[in-house]
């Protein structure tokens, strides 16, 4: 049984998109995509900054409220919906998830960015006043001339550079990159195994260290054991397929690999405080 969660193709919201990929203002494509305001994910990455506007915008069942210069960041399977109010304005980026592949040596080099960990923390913030001329700038000329796709790729990084400096995040050190790439390799492997590996020392053996390092560099780095992030991964796909109202609870268990359906719903309680049931009605 294969769960079938709303996935919203790069084509069916990107109008005039070009190899790849797409710049909107934003005025503009909530005009064609009006009716987008369900829950839902993207086979895409999907970035969008505010300039004008308000309302709530919610990714992974995290709310945050809209604010002129706000930006964010989402990648490919993240759940998200919208509430707007009054006059949006602003620009829209949607790409491939393989439209830097040729163009750049590291397939992985976007998890480098702070704001592509995977973690909804990193992914939102607020431009500071100092670069917002020169990235609203930059994201005109990008719409401008999206159709040379080396340009659309230098331009796009260039954003992220710009954002990722004025971040003000400390430079690492040789130690910090490898426990970080360490951290990186983690998630990734999290991400294509959670529903069948549970136990911090399976990855810990995919990583070819001990489940103590891997468990201190996780307190380290994200303030949580190696456990609590492999099982927030379980819980956050959990939330995912429960806002989706045509599937049982029981459904759901099996597809995460539950042997029972009270076992998840306890699996659940635990970590979210609500029964599956609760947090259904609550989020639908």
């Amino acid at each position: 049984m294969v769960l079938k969660i709303p996935v919203i193709e790069q084509c069916t919201v990107s109008g005039d998109m070009q190899q790849g990929i797409m710049v909107e203002d934003l005025a503009g494509y909530l005009a064609r995509n009006k009716n987008l305001i369900f829950p839902h994910r993207h086979n895409f990455y999907h970035l969008l900054l505010f300039t004008k506007g308000g309302g709530k915008h919610t990714i992974d069942f995290e709310t945050f409220d809209i604010v002129p210069w706000q930006i964010y960041f989402m990648s490919p399977g993240q759940i998200h919906s919208w509430s707007f109010e009054g006059e949006m304005d602003g620009y829209v980026v949607n790409f491939d998830k393989d439209f830097f592949k040729t163009f750049l040596l590291r397939p992985d080099y976007l998890g480098s960015f702070s704001f592509f960990s995977g973690f909804v923390r990193d992914e939102v913030f607020t431009v500071k006043e100092a670069e917002r001329e020169v990235i609203v700038d930059t994201f005109k000329r990008l719409r401008t001339y999206v159709r040379d796709v080396d340009f659309a790729h230098i331009s796009l990084l260039y954003i992220f550079h710009l954002l990722e400096k004025q971040r003000d995040l400390p430079s690492p050190l040789q130690e910090d990159i490898y426990n970080r790439t360490l951290l990186r390799n983690f998630l990734n492997l999290i991400e294509l195994n959670y529903r069948s590996l549970r136990l911090p020392k399976d990855y810990a053996a995919l990583l070819y260290i001990t489940p103590n390092h891997l468990n201190a560099l996780c307190q380290e780095v994200l303030g949580s054991s190696a456990g609590e992030i492999i099982r927030n991964r379980v819980l956050l796909e959990a939330k995912r397929l429960l806002v989706i109202k045509d599937y049982a609870i029981a459904e759901i268990a099996y597809e995460l690999n539950f042997n029972d359906n009270s076992y998840f719903t306890k699996f659940f309680k635990k970590g979210e405080g609500v029964t599956p049931e609760e947090f259904r009605k609550k989020h639908t």
